[in-house]
């Protein structure tokens, strides 16, 4: 199989009044395994839709291989589509329900079942070729369903909402063997979900989506440890963001040493950035509760570069590999804290409900971050 690019520019698609994409633009590279990640109703899907062919922007084009494929009906697209629902024939076997594709072409019956063969053990289901759709599990039919959509050998695989229906180990084990299958056939995948782990775990870039938009392209390190929007932030992973003001930005070795007042935290706070901020300017700040370090006495040494703050644990959250503590500062703001129990050795973790803590982190581990209306 081959990939191709796929170049999505300045597309836009309104439903009477409802925007659900506004301007969107994105360039995926061949054979990337490439996330369309956003909560429902923020475009994903649309946007899938439109480069499938089953639906029309407004404006924009989107390119395949440098070619305009707009005025081209689905089927000569090269791009296959895998559904969340499944949508397999349920009188057919799993046999048959693979070489659908194979038979609307009328190709030779044994060149259909060498095909056949070759992708039921892609994707692992030999002996299951007989049966129907209702004797399968939720794994095993959207095993059936990738199986059917790549043996037309597509240029671009997309994927909408795959793995939505079904459990949280089902859906990990098969998260996995999708990831292997993508590694194995090097084709484009395009792969839509809310779920901001599927994203992380799977993907070489994903693009944050949100009311329409795309608020930022970048691999999935990038998008959590830099998040571009406070959105952002909010949505990929757990965090601790504040409103904060700019009080003084000035040069510190690589970057700038930015002062933070940060009326929620009632106090002003240091973080180092790589934009030379103006005093005064409106900004979001946002750091992530695995940074923080919580100790039950204040420590005796603290650099410039680090905040450090006394609170109260309010809800300690023990999760096995993990606690989550919720801490209570001074003015009543919340921060959380998760620590890992590697940290405790074989002791486990000391701190318990109601103890007086320290919370602290470097400067270099918290982020300023754009504010958008999201």
């Amino acid at each position: 199989m081959k990939g191709y690019d796929v170049k999505v520019e300045n597309v836009s698609r309104a439903y009477g009044t409802f925007k659900a994409l506004d301007n969107v633009s994105i360039d995926i590279k061949k054979g990337e395994f490439f996330s369309l990640l956003g909560p429902s109703g923020c475009g994903k899907t649309t946007l899938l839709r439109i480069i499938a062919g089953f639906d029309s922007p407004d404006m924009g084009v989107v390119l395949l291989d440098d070619k305009d494929i707009l005025p081209l009906p689905p089927e000569k697209r090269h791009v296959n589509t895998v559904f969340q629902s499944y949508a397999l024939f349920p009188h057919l076997s799993v046999y048959e329900n693979i070489a659908f594709p194979l038979r609307l072409k009328k190709l030779d019956k044994n060149v259909i079942d060498q095909k056949v063969k070759e992708y039921v053990h892609l994707v692992q289901l030999d002996g299951h070729e007989n049966k129907k759709p209702n004797m399968l599990s939720g794994g095993q039919k959207q095993r059936v369903a990738i199986a059917r959509a790549l043996i037309n050998e597509p240029s671009v695989l997309l994927l909408d909402e795959p793995l939505s229906a079904l459990d949280a180990k089902l859906r990990q084990n098969l998260l996995v063997e999708l990831d292997h299958l993508h590694d194995q056939i090097g084709i484009t995948f395009i792969y839509v979900t809310h779920d901001q782990s599927e994203a992380l775990s799977v993907s070489d870039r994903i693009a944050v989506m949100n009311q329409g938009k795309v608020l930022q392209i970048g691999t999935p390190y990038e998008i959590y440890e830099s998040p571009a929007t406070d959105f952002v932030a909010r949505f990929i992973g757990e965090t601790n963001l504040f409103p904060a003001t700019v009080v003084s930005c000035e040069p510190y070795e690589d970057y700038y040493m930015t002062t933070l007042d940060i009326e929620a935290l009632g106090t002003q706070i240091k973080v180092t950035d790589y934009d030379n901020l103006v005093p005064g300017q409106s900004v979001s700040f946002t750091v992530r509760p695995e940074k923080l370090k919580i100790t039950g006495e204040e420590p005796k040494r603290v650099g410039k570069d680090i905040n450090l703050f006394s609170g109260v644990v309010e809800e300690p959250i023990y999760s096995g590999f993990q606690s989550k503590y919720y801490v209570s500062l001074p003015n009543n703001t919340v921060i959380k804290v998760i620590q890992q129990h590697a940290n405790y050795m074989d002791e486990g973790p000391d701190i318990e409900w109601k103890d007086s803590v320290y919370v602290s982190w470097s400067a270099e581990d918290g982020y300023i971050v754009e504010v958008v209306d999201s």
